[in-house]
């Protein structure tokens, strides 16, 4: 390897040792942007080979509010984020940007990584043989991720179809137009068309007129149930899986706390971490039931913290500004109804 080739592994690997919003931009989350990233990486792998090999490479560190484990390298750069009662693992990768021009002109820019473990964290589970298997790959994943699969709905986003043909992504629409605005209850099987029988006992058929569309909380569980394999539920009740509904999602769901709703306004956003389950009440008229769920995407280019979520105004998903700004700390519309916060 020449000496420059040297100098932009040896650059990269310090873009990799920084957690969350990363300040130097690597690779966009666009068709070209994917190769490079993973090419990166890969030569990131191969510089810091006991990285990506073996458990021993890492070191475990306790940390509350909520109860984690944080992974570390020897060398002492972050690799992982691990919330006791969660599923969801945020790696430390390359820097990624991801746009939305049409609704905003801030962008994310970010180093978070998330990911799906086989199971909930607990504190000692770095020990089980699970992870000692899981977590070197994960590190080491290049292909999409959370983030990565929920820009493939959002405005503009290609259709892509499975091995199958089925087209299980693209620019998705929030639901059918009423003539009033558009409706929701839009499920991830309304978006594929194919009728669905739930663990639950409960079985439901796709509607002909929401195919290509998802709601709120039907984006939420494209990404993280039918993309990313977290379990779903057909009804609004707890046990195992997300159930449909935003509010049964924060109120009954599996997955740990991480803001409880005081049916107030939350600012508690130093607990928040990029994946993480954000609840809203966009209509208090109606009461203070939950009402909205949208992913965390963690602080734009203008410093804020941003959420992606599928909305009427917009017509489906998005982290633009259209029927107000994506934000939950700038006073606007749905930083006024944020009230709580969930890693699944």
């Amino acid at each position: 390897m020449n000496r420059k080739r040297l100098l932009q592994v040896a650059a990269l690997a310090t873009v990799i040792g920084v957690s969350g919003a990363a300040a130097l931009h690597f690779a966009t989350q666009d068709p070209g942007g994917v190769t490079a990233l993973s090419a990166a990486r890969n030569d990131v792998a191969a510089a810091n080979p006991g990285s990506s090999n073996s458990g021993s490479a890492y070191s475990y560190e306790r940390v509350e509010n909520p109860a984690r484990t944080l992974v570390r390298q020897n060398s002492g750069a972050l690799v992982a984020t691990l919330t006791d009662g969660s599923r969801t693992a945020m790696l430390t990768g390359p820097s990624r940007t991801f746009r939305e021009p049409r609704f905003t002109a801030a962008e994310v820019r970010t180093s978070a990584w998330v990911r799906l473990a086989p199971e909930p964290w607990a504190a000692g589970a770095e020990n089980a043989a699970w992870v000692k298997t899981w977590l070197p790959k994960a590190v080491a994943d290049t292909g999409p991720d959370v983030f990565a699969v929920a820009m493939q709905y959002i405005d503009g986003a290609p259709p892509e179809n499975d091995a199958k043909k089925l087209r299980i992504a693209g620019d998705a629409k929030f639901g059918p137009d009423s003539g009033e605005g558009r409706l929701e209850r839009s499920d991830f099987y309304d978006f594929l068309g194919l009728n669905w029988d739930f663990p639950d006992k409960v079985t439901e058929a796709a509607s002909p007129e929401r195919l290509g569309s998802v709601d709120c909380s039907g984006f939420v569980r494209m990404v993280y149930g039918y993309r990313a394999g977290y379990p779903l539920r057909g009804s609004n009740t707890a046990g195992a899986g997300l159930p449909r509904r935003a509010w049964a999602m924060s109120q009954l769901g599996p997955g740990t706390q991480v803001i409880p709703d005081s049916g107030q306004r939350s600012q508690g956003y130093a607990a928040l971490q990029p994946g993480d389950l954000l609840f809203f009440n966009l209509d208090p008229f109606d009461g203070p039931q939950i009402d909205h769920v949208g992913i965390y995407l963690g602080l734009d280019t203008e410093g804020h913290h941003r959420v992606l979520s599928s909305r009427q105004v917009a017509n489906g998903p998005t982290f633009g500004d259209a029927g107000g700004k994506s934000l939950i700390d700038q006073g606007g519309k749905y930083s006024l109804a944020f009230r709580a916060a969930k890693r699944i």
